[in-house]
């Protein structure tokens, strides 16, 4: 129990603040994910800190903020847990450590003063906002900002908090996949509760549930993050994307990647359209991480055809390719190929509406599902993007 009339201890005041958040209104949508991981006071920390799932906060810089203050910067937390921060946006870390930290941070910001309109929180000092990023994913506030410095590498802490980049990297695929799938249903979980209370939910967990805008950047954060990992820089050959500001950066060389496998259904529900633009995005995706092939599969109940492109023969991907199939729809059908032709991908990226006539399927490799038109299904492994394509 909190002590009346007497000054809390950093412990009573953690939970006192989370539980005000809570209480509130207009963040009662949240509970779900302000209760995702551990929260401790730390001195490890010189401020606030979160490895995308759990948190840690100074005592000393605590006492520094009002209550106000403070409400803000767990929420701030709160929401590089939500957007999945430290997982989506690993590559940019590794490019530039002090960029990805800001971009970050100016997302955020303004996302958490616009939703307050009474007060609840304040925007502590030397916190990062401007108006110009509006709108903006943390991906083009960071194509945006200048460079940090020579090799783009800093200490992991933005002026007002820690990310934790090496703790989020630490957690295992199943703990990162765990993590994912927690959050997803806090946030749907979230938006129901918010709906049946009246208080009108969330913004940010509309944007979080329609994808719809944001597909082909998911579809890359997976990819790149899934698929450059033996990623390296030079100076010997100067990055072209900064040269004609008269900045000397060192450009990638990437190890040659293993393959990348995709599978589409072919079951007679996927329209001409929305298959044209799911194959540019990957197209354009494999000329950044540069596989050593991409295997495409075309299935239904079974796989109708594979088509395999080498690295030089990507830009024949969209012409030349011929869909084949037609029938019903069995998943199982994929990683039951790949097992039986000992095919191991970096990746594995099915598009499907989802409506299936057997179970996910069992997979041993990163797996991102691309569903159109049915938010209603839940892959039960693998990571998850869906697409509206009717309006």
């Amino acid at each position: 129990m909190l002590a009346i009339g007497k000054k809390l201890t950093p412990e009573q005041r953690l939970i006192k603040g989370t539980g005000d958040i809570i209480g509130n209104d207009n963040y009662v949508a949240l509970a779900g994910v302000l209760m995702i991981g551990s929260k401790k006071i730390s001195t490890d920390t010189e401020t606030a800190c979160t490895n995308g799932r759990d948190e840690a906060y100074n005592p000393h810089f605590m006492d520094k903020l009002t209550d106000a203050e403070f409400r803000f910067v767990i929420l701030h937390e709160c929401y590089h847990k939500m957007y999945q921060h430290l997982t989506i946006y690993r590559d940019l870390d590794a490019i530039d450590n002090d960029r990805a930290n800001r971009a970050c941070d100016y997302v955020i910001n303004l996302k958490l003063m616009d939703e307050d309109k009474t007060g609840f929180i304040k925007l502590p000092k030397c916190t990062l906002y401007d108006e110009q990023y509006r709108g903006m994913s943390a991906r083009e506030v960071f194509d945006l900002l200048p460079p940090s410095g020579k090799g783009g590498k800093g200490n992991g802490k933005s002026p007002f908090d820690d990310h934790d980049w090496k703790g989020a990297e630490k957690l295992s695929e199943e703990e990162k996949g765990d993590l994912a799938k927690q959050i997803d249903e806090a946030v749907r979980q979230g938006s129901i509760l918010a709906g049946k209370l009246g208080s009108g939910g969330n913004r940010t967990f509309d944007d979080l549930l329609e994808t719809k805008q944001n597909w082909k950047e998911l579809l890359r954060d997976f990819v790149t993050t899934t698929c450059t990992g033996k990623d390296y820089s030079t100076w010997k050959r100067p990055s072209r994307r900064y040269i004609g500001a008269d900045i000397i950066m060192p450009s990638g060389i990437s190890e040659t990647m293993g393959e990348i496998l995709v599978g589409i259904d072919t079951s007679g529900s996927i329209g001409g359209e929305a298959l044209a633009s799911f194959m540019a995005e990957i197209k354009g995706v494999c000329e950044q991480v540069k596989p050593s092939k991409v295997r495409l599969l075309y299935w239904d109940t079974a796989v109708c055809r594979e088509e395999i492109y080498l690295q030089e023969e990507l830009d024949t991907l969209t012409q030349s390719t011929k869909p084949a199939g037609g029938g019903g729809t069995d998943v199982v059908c994929v990683p039951a190929y790949m097992a039986e032709h000992s095919i191991k991908p970096e990746c594995a990226i099915i598009l499907t509406d989802g409506y299936l006539g057997g179970d996910w399927g069992t997979w041993t490799v990163p797996l991102l599902w691309v569903i159109l038109d049915n938010k209603g299904a839940r892959p039960t492994a693998g990571t998850t993007i869906h697409i509206n394509t009717r309006g």
